[in-house]
């Protein structure tokens, strides 16, 4: 029989060699996708992957047979070779080890290794079989995660703020530092716990729990701030604070919980409170000052207008004030105002407004107030004040209290004019003899004058803001023979907006009385000083220019100290300047009036007593007085020609006046019979409309000789 017919089952089967299965075996190993290696007992490679080869860049000529330590880092090296590789060979097998190995472009690759040992039949290690796993991708995504973590750990570690993180159902999660310190409780403790029971706020204002942040924007998805005046409550503490709660959400925008976020505003809000004090209350007495008592006038205005309630408003001066400062010093005067205030609080209620207006003024708005009732609070008051005795070391002193009450009703157009009112109401009562109440009324013609006062007031700062002020003089006439040039008196002006000149006895008196003279006297004595620099080349032919100043001048060492600097900077002839003071601010003034002229004598200037004879101690003073010239009051000189006792009198100043060697200077000399008696009589000088006429100061000069 032939093979032909014989099937595929009855061929007999060839058994592969040895070499065969190893050859194959190799072939599978180095194809499979995997890093996979073999290495001996010695530790040599002895079959490695493709992938293997790949991943590090090496051929398989470059590695068969050199060791794996070759290939791992040193740290990697001492690893696998004092404790991998023993250990593998001792239990079979290994998993999870990392190593660090070089490619051979000098990279690093992380990897982690599992392996298995091979043994013959006698249970000896042959080879090993291991797998690796690049991991340096995810090596270098941990790295940056701990990185990042790290840096978020400090960040809210350092921050000055405070976090709170919670999860989706409002658990707390984690509590930084200034949390910790400020909610008083502890990372650890306050995990899982809700966030109200951790963040406890109140409102300020009632008290009462608020709705906790982390809560609303969980339920309503949105930012949340923390409403003003919001307190945090922790132990015995408590904490103003403001801040915001916000949803916290991943990429697929699923909300994963909250970050609330607040700081510990307390500081912050005691400066702004002190702040907010200071601006609106007097710092020695801790009243409202001026300008928060006009705000809360203007709201009480507003109320009065509206018909809601009624009001009554106090204005406050105390009597004799500036005495205790003179005699005892600011220091006692202010303890005297402390005592005085401590006094009047005793009458006010927390709804009523009590405030210092100036040095020694004070203001009172009496709230759901008659006119009767704040009569009554206001008598009170100056009998309180009147009683009040103030003890400085030897002295005793006590004070009065002059009041203005106007009831605060739709008569009223704004708050300044109440205030106007009260003030002329304060100074009516002064008037009429001080230590009493005046209540306002329409046609009080004593409010009227102070009125008319104010108004000079306000044209005086617009004129000497815009200059409005001139100088004018006025011969002073020798009657005897005198070559020592021409005498003059410096007169003052006010140029109205029209042009009008308006005499200085129009606005003066006003000018006194709100402690406006002295401003004045400045202006005229410096303009007076300049103007004779200017013209320094025909003063020789003035004999005296004659400069009228003010008690207030006298009394004010300011006043004094500015002329020494003018005198010292303005070069001019000292000598032909002569200073006119009244005789009774020269009397009220006796120890400045003294300092102030024996000061200006060391430069040759000269003093003249004004209106001469007006006074009820004129003679007894003349001794004390180192002045130059009397004037004699106008008063003794108009009707002398038929008048007796002005003759008597003007002599009687005469002769004083030789006694002591003054000059006389008559005023107000109108008719040659005048000019004729006095110049009988030997008066030294004369001055009037008869003579001359007040004129320009320019026109001096058309006067003196070319």
């Amino acid at each position: 029989m032939t093979n032909r017919h014989r099937s595929p089952s009855d061929e007999p089967l060839v058994q592969p060699t040895r070499g065969t299965i190893e050859r194959r075996y190799r072939m599978l190993y180095e194809a499979t996708p995997a890093m996979l290696h073999s290495i001996d007992s010695h530790g040599q490679l002895v079959h490695v992957s493709d992938l293997w080869l790949t991943t590090l860049g090496y051929t398989r000529d470059e590695v068969i047979g050199r060791l794996l330590a070759d290939f791992l880092t040193p740290a990697s090296r001492t690893y696998a070779t004092e404790t991998v590789i023993p250990n593998l060979f001792r239990t079979g097998r290994c998993q999870g080890i990392e190593y660090q190995v070089i490619r051979k472009d000098g990279t690093l690759v992380d990897i982690v290794l599992a392996s298995v040992i091979e043994r013959n039949d006698e249970g000896l290690p042959l080879l090993s079989l291991a797998v690796m796993e690049d991991v340096t991708e995810r090596k270098r995504v941990q790295r940056e995660l701990v990185t990042q973590h790290e840096r978020l750990r400090v960040t809210l570690h350092s921050i000055g703020d405070a976090v709170i993180t919670t999860d989706a159902q409002g658990r707390v999660e984690y509590l930084n530092p200034v949390a910790e310190r400020l909610t008083g409780w502890t990372n650890v403790g306050a995990q899982r716990r809700e966030s109200e029971t951790i963040f406890r706020i109140v409102s300020d204002v009632t008290r009462l729990p608020v709705r906790s942040p982390v809560k609303v924007s969980l339920s309503e998805d949105r930012i949340v701030t923390l409403a003003d005046h919001i307190v945090l409550i922790s132990g015995g503490h408590q904490y103003y604070v403001e801040g915001m709660a916000a949803p916290i959400k991943h990429a697929m925008g699923q909300t994963l919980g909250v970050v609330l976020v607040f700081r510990d505003v307390s500081e912050q809000r005691r400066l702004t409170h002190e702040m907010k004090y200071r601006a609106t209350h007097d710092t020695l007495t801790g009243l409202l000052n001026r300008d928060e008592f006009a705000r809360r006038l203007r709201l009480a205005l507003t109320s009065a207008h509206q018909g809601e309630a009624e009001y009554a408003l106090l204005y406050v001066d105390l009597d004799q004030f500036k005495l205790i400062n003179d005699a005892a010093g600011h220091a006692a005067g202010d303890q005297l105002l402390k005592q005085v205030v401590g006094m009047i609080r005793r009458f006010v209620r927390t709804s009523d407004a009590f405030a210092r207006l100036g040095g020694d003024e004070f203001g009172l708005i009496l709230e759901h107030c008659s006119v009767e009732a704040a009569q009554d609070v206001a008598q009170s008051i100056c009998q309180g004040i009147d009683a009040v005795r103030f003890q400085h070391g030897n002295q005793r002193f006590r004070v009065g209290a002059s009041i203005g009450l106007v009831p605060v009703d739709a008569r009223w157009p704004t708050a300044t004019n109440i205030l106007q009112a009260a003030d002329s109401a304060c100074y009516a009562a002064k008037a009429a003899g001080r230590n009493r109440v005046h209540t306002y009324f329409a046609a009080d013609e004593t409010i009227e004058a102070h009125r008319e006062a104010m108004q000079w007031i306000h044209r005086l700062e617009q004129a000497l803001d815009q200059g409005q002020l001139a100088l004018y003089w006025q011969q002073i006439m020798p009657l005897g023979h005198e070559t020592g040039g021409l005498h003059v008196e410096v007169l003052l002006r006010l140029v109205d907006d029209d042009g009008k000149l308006i005499p200085a006895g129009a606005f003066l008196p006003s000018a006194e009385r709100f402690q406006m003279a002295s401003r004045i006297d400045r202006w005229v004595v410096r303009a007076v000083f300049e103007w004779m620099a200017q013209h320094r080349a025909r003063i020789p032919h003035v004999g005296t220019v004659a400069i009228n100043l003010s008690g207030q001048s006298i009394s004010d060492r300011d006043f004094h100290r500015y002329v020494m600097e003018l005198i010292e900077t303005i070069a001019f002839d000292h000598q032909k300047i002569c200073f006119e003071i009244t005789e009774t601010a020269a009397i009220t003034n006796l120890s400045d009036a003294i300092g102030f002229i024996e000061s200006m004598r060391k430069f040759g200037m000269r003093f003249a007593l004004d209106d001469f004879g007006s006074g009820v101690s004129s003679f007894g003073h003349l001794k004390s007085l180192p002045v130059d010239y009397l004037k004699i009051d106008g008063q003794f000189i108009r009707d002398l020609t038929h008048d007796l006792v002005d003759q008597a009198t003007v002599r009687c100043i005469r002769d004083v006046a030789r006694i002591t060697g003054k000059k006389t200077v008559a005023e107000f000399v109108e008719s040659e019979a005048v000019e004729a008696l006095l110049r009988e009589m030997e008066i030294d000088y004369v001055q009037g409309f008869m003579r001359h006429r007040p004129a320009a100061l320019e026109e001096i000069l058309d006067a003196l000789p070319s």
